[in-house]
C-alpha cells in the first residue's frame, strides 16, 4: 500500500490516497503506522477520499486509533497533496470533514503550494471552568472539535505533561478534549503548547491555534489577528469581525513517499 508522510509545523501525519487504495480497518492501521518504533511514526493517519458534496473528503485518526473531527494542519497538507499530486488543478477547494466543509485557499508559486489559508468556520464558545487541583481556569471552545484553553505565565514551565492528560480525560468532557497552554507575548503575538486528545503533546495544532485566538480575544488579551508560535513553527490566525469566521494560514510540507508492507 502506498502512503505519503507530510507535516504541518511538525504536526506529522501519514496520508493515503483512497482514490487508489482501499482501507478496511483505519483505526487499527493508524495505531500500527503511527508507532515511532515499529511503524512509520506520526501523530496519526489521514485518508483522502472522494466526496459527493465537496472536492475531497478527509478522515483522520489519532495515533491511538480514535477518529477526530478535524485538523487544521492536516487540512493544509491535504490541499498541498491533491494539488501537487495532480488530483486537482484548483487553487480553491472544498474539503469535507466530520466537522463540516472547509474552504481552502492555496497560495501557489511556480506550481508549488507554499502556504494554505483555511476557513476554519465559526467557533462555539462554551463556559469558563476551573479544573485540576491547581485551580486552573479553562475556556471551553469548539472548533468542530473540543478545546480547553488556559493562560499561563510561561509555556515552557507549565507542567503540560501532567496537567494535559488530566484535563484531556476529565469527566467534564464527554469525549475528552484537546488542551492548550497559552502565553501572551503582546497583542499580536502568542506562544502556545498543545496536548492533543489521543496523541499527547504535538508540535502544532491548527484547530487549537484557532481556539487560542478566540480565547485570547474574548479575554481582552489580543487583537483579532495574531501570529501564533507553536513548537513546530508559526501560524497566522485571524478572527474576522465581519463574518465571525476564523482564517488560519500556514505551510505544509512533504516528508517522503513509501510503501507499507505489513
Amino acid at each position: 500500500m502506498k502512503f505519503t508522510k507530510m507535516e504541518g509545523l511538525g504536526n506529522d501525519y501519514i496520508y493515503i490516497n483512497c482514490f487508489e487504495e482501499k482501507i478496511k480497518y483505519p483505526e487499527k492501521l493508524a495505531v500500527k503506522m503511527s508507532d515511532r518504533h515499529f511503524g512509520i511514526g506520526s501523530d496519526g493517519l489521514v485518508l483522502i477520499m472522494p466526496d459527493d458534496n465537496a472536492d475531497f473528503y478527509m478522515r483522520m485518526f489519532n495515533s491511538d486509533g480514535t477518529e477526530a473531527e478535524m485538523c487544521g494542519n492536516a487540512a493544509r497538507c491535504v490541499a498541498k497533496y491533491v494539488y501537487e499530486k495532480g488530483l486537482t488543478d484548483k487553487s480553491e477547494i472544498n474539503l469535507n470533514t466530520l466537522s463540516g466543509i472547509k474552504k481552502l485557499k492555496l497560495i501557489v508559486d511556480e506550481k508549488k503550494v507554499s502556504a494554505v489559508t483555511v476557513d476554519m468556520g465559526i467557533p462555539v464558545i462554551g463556559e469558563k471552568i476551573i479544573l485540576t487541583d491547581k485551580k486552573l481556569e479553562f475556556c471551553c471552545i469548539s472548533m468542530g472539535n473540543p478545546h480547553a484553553v488556559t493562560f499561563v505565565n510561561d509555556v515552557n514551565n507549565c507542567m503540560l505533561e501532567i496537567t494535559g492528560p488530566e484535563v484531556e480525560k476529565d469527566a467534564y468532557f464527554e469525549n475528552k478534549t484537546n488542551v492548550e497552554f497559552v502565553e501572551i507575548i503582546n497583542r499580536n503575538r502568542i506562544k502556545m503548547r498543545v496536548w492533543e486528545r489521543g496523541s499527547g503533546e504535538t508540535l502544532a495544532c491548527g484547530t487549537g491555534a484557532c481556539a487560542v485566538m478566540v480565547a485570547a480575544v474574548i479575554n481582552g488579551f489580543t487583537d483579532r489577528k495574531a501570529e501564533i508560535e507553536l513548537l513546530g513553527g508559526k501560524l497566522i490566525v485571524e478572527w474576522n469581525e465581519d463574518d465571525g469566521r476564523l482564517y488560519m494560514t500556514g505551510p505544509a510540507e512533504f516528508c517522503f513517499d513509501g510503501v507499507w508492507l505489513k
